[in-house]
């Protein structure tokens, strides 16, 4: 058997503007300059606290739990005034998460920066989640690029590293990948671009879903 690890914003789901109206609020509670848009989205995919001291390094930690608690409110607040609008699948995506869970030799399962409680709240609107053996977040793992949230894929799928590919749309998840020793193919719809994709060790970066099986199969042939 094989695994496919998806990485979920940026990679299955468009959440930029989810994220950054949710930075924008947590900024104006720590009373600090919001960052540029391009800057928020670099740090999309690492785990919320970490994300936030990458854009605030000045703020003390009693400010910086202020606006961790900011970002989870407004983000809260949004996911629940637009629903699934929030954080719209990209073209593609269902049709191949469903395409590649009726196939009998492999498995699915995801990796994501979000909060468990993002995460349960994103795939309670998805008729295809049960198509997803394993779901790791980062309430319950080390961020990006640590592997532990892979390892854990891995373990649950019962299948090798060799054998496990990552999708993802940030260096942070084909980081992740090579510390796991498994594969990492890059998408370029997301947030990081191609350039970085592929010096963060990605095998190869598709330009749209519908390429994806045939670069997994590709992968394992090779």
């Amino acid at each position: 058997m094989k695994l496919v690890i998806f990485d979920v914003d940026g990679t299955l789901v468009d959440s930029q503007a989810h994220i950054i109206a949710s930075m924008e609020a947590a900024f104006a509670a720590g009373d600090l300059p919001v960052p540029g848009r391009d800057t928020i989205l670099s740090i999309v995919g690492l785990s919320l606290p970490l994300a936030m001291r990458h854009l605030a390094p000045e703020a003390e930690e009693v400010r910086l739990e202020q606006m961790i608690e900011a970002y989870k409110a407004a983000f809260q607040e949004h996911r629940l005034a637009q629903g699934p609008a929030a954080s719209p699948l990209y073209p593609g995506a269902e049709e191949m998460i469903r395409r590649l869970g009726a196939r009998d030799d492999l498995y699915l399962a995801i990796a994501t920066g979000k909060s468990r409680r993002g995460l349960t709240a994103l795939m309670a609107g998805w008729d295809f989640a049960d198509l997803f053996i394993s779901a790791q977040s980062a309430d319950d793992h080390p961020s990006k690029p640590h592997p532990s949230m892979v390892q854990t894929c891995l373990i649950d799928a019962g299948v090798e590293a060799s054998d496990a590919v990552v999708i993802g749309d940030t260096s942070y998840d084909m980081e992740m990948a090579r510390a796991a020793r498994c594969h990492g193919i890059g998408v370029s719809w997301g947030y990081h671009g191609r350039a970085a994709l592929l010096t963060a060790g990605a095998r190869v970066v598709l330009d749209r879903f519908e390429a994806l099986e045939t670069a997994l199969d590709e992968i394992w042939k090779g």
